[in-house]
């Protein structure tokens, strides 16, 4: 049984998930960073190889069970994600001049295919973004040759530029959405209210002659006038171009309104002449708009299945929350996490994903990314920053021996006054258990404090493994999430 899934039911589940953000029940979403060590093979303590790739080749994220797990254990913080951080964005095709673009067609498809060889409309290069920033539809590409005018007019009407194509004005982005919204490949999507109420639904605007024919003659000149458009809409009127007995041009000189198919018929191009017409064998291709015409919808009519999460991370967001004192390897987005050890869906704005001890004095100086220990207990954990000044040592734990288990695979947590070792710099210090104050934004209970989001709580829905990307406190990453549905 053949079935499709159909561009609008991808274009509805963009629509509900940028939705999902605003609504009365809202979903709550998180941008995580993570992993601060190098990408490396590791493996578990029954000698398993996991290969992880490096840092100048990342490894592909696995969609399974246990890699969530994973992408949890080296979680390093996240950000909230507001409805305004959110846009739907389309194909970014920046106008160049020398271009042969693809127009605009009712009936791309496999037997129909674009100029450029697509067999689907909004995989097709009929869209273009000028030097301004304003978005276009391609009508008429002039029997598709190259375009070598841009387009600059914001009329509501159709119109034609001197290289023989014809456009319509869809948008134009704002300074805040080419600033927020615009990557190197998409650009921000949305219906201009102007240009939908000059819409005009079923409105001709376009007919294509795929075959010329023979023998058509006219009464006088080479223009047949007055020929009416037949279909399920009304008052459409075309004229066709006679040369050298074939049909060399159509155009359309009424464009009607309601038609979802229509025709321009041999009889009636023949019975146009009053002059007993002859001539057989043309076929016209009568192009239909979209639902309310074109410039009604722009989400619908340009593709609109792709969302664009943008959000920055500003030095050390939360004060320590998302440290800089490390890099990050991994991006990703979590719906709907809980408040360390309850069952609330987090709200706050940022959320550290550590665990940290404060000391009462070290002796020396513990380093990024080193094994740490706590012999007593057997925890092992992996350091992501050690704050001298105020004596914090933040680490995370996961599934291999040198991260966050011991030697039989055991995870063990840093408990009590008991010394913790770093095993590269030799640094040691032992947690301060009468501490239970607040010490750099970092609420601690006992010398300990944990991570603010549960674990393996909601559901990461999008993970991208990179190269490793260094944070500052100077400095600022715009991180754009491009999701396609």
């Amino acid at each position: 049984m053949a079935a499709i899934i159909t561009n609008k039911f991808r274009i509805n589940n963009a629509e509900q998930f940028v939705e999902s953000f605003s609504e009365t029940s809202a979903e709550t979403y998180y941008l995580f960073i993570g992993r601060a060590h190098a990408w490396a093979s590791d493996a578990d303590v029954q000698g398993n190889t996991i290969a992880e790739g490096t840092d100048a080749s990342p490894p592909t994220p696995n969609d399974d069970v246990s890699s969530e797990f994973y992408n949890w254990d080296d979680m390093l913080g996240a950000k909230i994600i507001a409805s305004t951080d959110v846009s739907r964005v389309i194909p970014r095709r920046n106008w160049t001049t020398g271009t042969t673009y693809d127009m605009y067609e009712h009936n791309i498809g496999s037997s129909n295919a674009a100029n450029s060889g697509a067999t689907n409309l909004f995989d097709s290069t009929y869209v273009v973004m000028n030097s301004s920033y304003a978005v276009y539809k391609v009508i008429e590409n002039d029997g598709a040759t190259a375009s070598t005018v841009e387009p600059t007019s914001t009329s509501n009407s159709i119109f034609s530029t001197s290289d023989g194509y014809r456009w319509k004005y869809m948008y134009s982005l704002t300074s805040a959405e080419t600033l927020n919204f615009m990557s190197t490949d998409f650009i921000h999507c949305s219906t201009d209210s102007t240009v939908s109420a000059a819409a005009v639904d079923g409105a001709l605007d376009t007919a294509l002659v795929v075959a010329g024919g023979s023998s058509y003659t006219t009464s006088s000149g080479s223009t047949i006038s007055a020929i009416p458009i037949r279909g399920d809409g009304s008052s459409g009127v075309a004229s066709v171009t006679i040369s050298s007995g074939a049909i060399s041009a159509v155009s359309i000189t009424t464009a009607g309104t309601g038609y979802t198919y229509a025709y321009i018929t041999n009889a009636d191009i023949i019975a146009a002449t009053n002059a007993g017409g002859a001539g057989s064998g043309g076929n016209i291709n009568v192009i239909i708009p979209p639902k309310g015409g074109h410039g009604a919808d722009a989400l619908k009519e340009l593709g609109a299945f792709y969302v664009m999460m943008n959000k920055s991370l500003v030095g050390a967001e939360g004060t320590s929350d998302i440290g800089v004192a490390n890099d990050f390897r991994r991006i990703g987005l979590v719906r709907n996490p809980y408040n360390f050890g309850t069952t609330t869906v987090a709200s706050a704005d940022t959320r550290r994903q550590l665990y940290a001890a404060v000391f009462s004095s070290v002796s020396g100086t513990f380093a990024a990314d080193e094994e740490i220990n706590q012999a007593s207990t057997g925890a092992v954990g992996k350091v992501v920053e050690y704050d001298a000044t105020n004596k914090l040592l933040y680490w995370y734990q996961t599934r291999f021996p040198d991260v966050g288990t011991d030697s039989d695979g055991n995870a063990t947590a840093f408990s009590g006054a008991n010394a913790i070792t770093g095993q590269t710099s030799s640094a040691a210090a032992t947690p301060n258990t009468s501490n239970s104050n607040t010490v750099n934004g970092v609420v601690f209970s006992s010398g300990y404090s944990s991570p603010e989001l549960a674990f393996d709580s909601g559901d990461i829905i999008y993970v991208e493994e990179r190269s490793p990307i260094t944070r500052a406190s100077d400095q600022t990453e715009n991180i754009k999430l491009i999701v396609e549905f």
